[in-house]
C-alpha cells in the first residue's frame, strides 16, 4: 500500500507540473510578439524561460524517482499499466524540451530582424543626416511616387466609370431595339393593338376599383375609431 501510494502522490506532482509547463508556454510564446521587442530579453523574459528549465529539471527527477519505484516493484506481478504512464511521461518531458528550444529559435528570430530593421533605419538616418541633399532628393522621390499612385487610382477610377456608361448604353440601344421589334410585329397582326389597348384598359379600371375599395375601407376605419 505504501509503494502504491508513494506512486500516486509522484505521478500527481508529474502531472501538476506538466499542466504549469503549459500555463508557462502560453506566457513565453508572448515575448515573440511584442510590437517592439527589446534587442536584449527583459527581466520578464529571463524569468519565464528559467521557471520553465526549472520545472523541466524537476519532471526529470520525478521520472526518475518513479522509474527506480517501478523496478522495485517488478518482482510483486505488477501489471504493465505503470509502465504506459511512465512511457507517457518521458514522452510528455521530451515533447515540452522541444516546445521551448522552438519558442526561444522563435524569439530569437523575432529579435534578430527587429534589431535588423533598427540597424537599417539607423544607417538611413546617418545617412540622410551627413547628405541633407540625398534627403531632399529622397523625400521628394517619396511626394512624387505619392502623386504618381494618387494618379493610377484616379485612371482606374475613370476607366470604370467609362466601362459603366458604355454598358447603359448598350442597354439602353438594345432595349430601343426591343421595343420597336415589338411595335413592329404588333402593327402586323391585325388586331393586336387593339386587343393590348383592351388589357391596358382592364388594368387601369382593376387599379381605380381597388384603389377606391382601399381608400373605402380606410375612412371605414377612421369612422370605427
Amino acid at each position: 500500500m505504501a509503494s502504491t501510494g508513494g506512486w500516486a502522490q509522484l505521478r500527481g506532482q508529474a502531472r501538476s507540473l506538466e499542466t504549469q509547463t503549459e500555463t508557462l508556454f502560453h506566457t513565453y510564446s508572448q515575448f515573440a510578439a511584442v510590437p517592439n521587442i527589446p534587442a536584449k530579453p527583459s527581466e520578464d523574459e529571463r524569468v519565464a524561460e528559467a521557471k520553465i528549465q526549472d520545472i523541466l529539471e524537476k519532471r526529470e527527477t520525478l521520472i526518475a524517482q518513479l522509474t527506480r519505484l517501478l523496478d522495485s516493484e517488478a518482482t510483486l506481478g505488477q501489471s504493465g499499466l505503470k509502465q504506459n504512464n511512465l512511457s507517457r511521461h518521458r514522452e510528455i518531458l521530451q515533447e515540452h524540451r522541444q516546445e521551448l528550444r522552438r519558442l526561444k529559435s522563435q524569439i530569437q528570430d523575432a529579435r534578430n530582424r527587429a534589431n535588423l530593421l533598427s540597424n537599417v533605419r539607423s544607417d538611413i538616418d546617418a545617412y540622410h543626416s551627413n547628405n541633407p541633399e540625398a534627403a531632399e532628393a529622397d523625400y521628394m522621390l517619396g511626394e512624387r511616387g505619392h502623386i504618381d499612385n494618387s494618379n493610377n487610382m484616379a485612371d482606374n477610377i475613370l476607366a470604370q466609370a467609362y466601362a459603366v456608361n458604355d454598358s447603359f448604353v448598350q442597354q439602353r440601344e438594345m432595349l430601343s431595339s426591343i421595343n420597336r421589334r415589338i411595335t413592329g410585329a404588333a402593327a402586323q397582326v391585325p388586331g393586336l393593338n387593339s386587343l393590348i389597348g383592351r388589357i391596358s384598359a382592364k388594368k387601369r379600371r382593376d387599379g381605380i376599383i381597388m384603389g377606391g375599395f382601399i381608400a373605402f375601407c380606410f375612412l371605414l376605419f377612421l369612422y370605427f375609431m
